[in-house]
């Protein structure tokens, strides 16, 4: 009787080799949107930077296309937050009393911090108030927050424009200090977009906190010299309490643009290593902000 040799039995598959996953990589499919690298997160921005502007400049126009009086709203609005806060602030509660130019002085705290507080609140509600277009259409999210902060940056340079008239109004000179506000207002809108960017991920997923944030930004504008000199009722504060209050970004750059434009705003007045300090919390907001935000990418629109 012969003997044939066995045959050698048939490997088996191997089922992760010939799965979804694998078929997928081999003909170079990827996840539905799937998160790209932070590198190239940044490109996909760059190449929408035309959607951006148009996307702040469409909500700009459509802020106001309700009222009677239109695009002067834009104007008048913060100009009234002026006057309401001198009657309140200067007026009657008297914080304005040895303050040089105090008109100038308030309204440059309240346009500069109004600035500040607008991105935050609309940042905030960047993704959830445009929830159709971020089902809808695949881009990258951090598109929304940066419109809503580009829309506040416009709003600002027409209170600035204001502000200028008000300022010569009351007989402040032009010096060339004032080209230092522009400077100022560049790390203040990297800061506003860091925070923007931040924001916008606490406001998608919790939206009890964008109910709570007006409250948040108003205490903080209450603590950030925004309406009186913040230096006279911090003089005889601790030391590590005058320290906190004086590193607060919001009064590193509302007194920045005071500096620039208020001729009777000395340098001594001014918070220490306030330079240095607007570029440090310019550069850390605009860092955290977008890693804290690209890091949720994929969740935004899916809940």
């Amino acid at each position: 009787m012969l003997l044939t040799p066995a045959r050698p039995a048939a490997p088996v598959p191997d089922r992760a080799a010939t799965g979804p996953a694998a078929l997928a990589a081999a003909h170079g499919l990827t996840v539905s949107g799937a998160r790209p690298g932070p590198g190239a997160y940044a490109r996909q921005l760059w190449a929408r930077r035309h959607f951006i502007t148009a996307l702040a400049s469409a909500r700009q126009a459509a802020l106001y296309s309700g009222a009677r009086l239109g695009q002067l709203w834009q104007v008048l609005t913060p100009l009234l937050n002026a006057a309401v806060y001198f009657l309140v602030f200067g007026l009657l509660l008297g914080t304005g009393r040895g303050v040089p130019d105090y008109v100038p002085f308030l309204c440059t705290g309240v346009f500069v911090f109004t600035f500040t507080q607008s991105a935050a609140l609309s940042g905030a509600r960047s993704l959830t108030d445009n929830i159709g277009l971020v089902r809808a259409l695949h881009f990258p999210r951090a598109a929304l927050p940066l419109a809503a902060t580009l829309t506040q940056l416009r709003q600002l340079l027409l209170s600035l424009g204001v502000l200028a008239l008000v300022v010569a109004g009351v007989g402040v000179p032009v010096t060339t200090r004032w080209l230092l506000a522009v400077p100022a207002l560049v790390l203040q809108s990297v800061f506003n977009a860091g925070l923007a960017l931040a924001l916008a991920r606490l406001g998608a997923r919790t939206t009890d906190f964008v109910q709570v944030l007006p409250f948040l930004l108003r205490t903080w504008g209450y603590v950030s010299g925004v309406f009186y000199d913040l230096s006279r009722f911090s003089a005889g504060a601790p030391h590590p309490l005058r320290l906190l209050l004086e590193a607060n970004p919001a009064l590193i750059y509302v007194s920045l643009m005071r500096y620039a434009l208020i001729d009777t705003v000395t340098r001594a007045q001014l918070p220490p290593h306030v330079w240095p300090l607007a570029l440090v919390w310019a550069s850390a907001a605009a860092g955290a902000g977008y890693a804290f935000f690209w890091s949720s990418e994929e969740e935004y629109g899916r809940g």
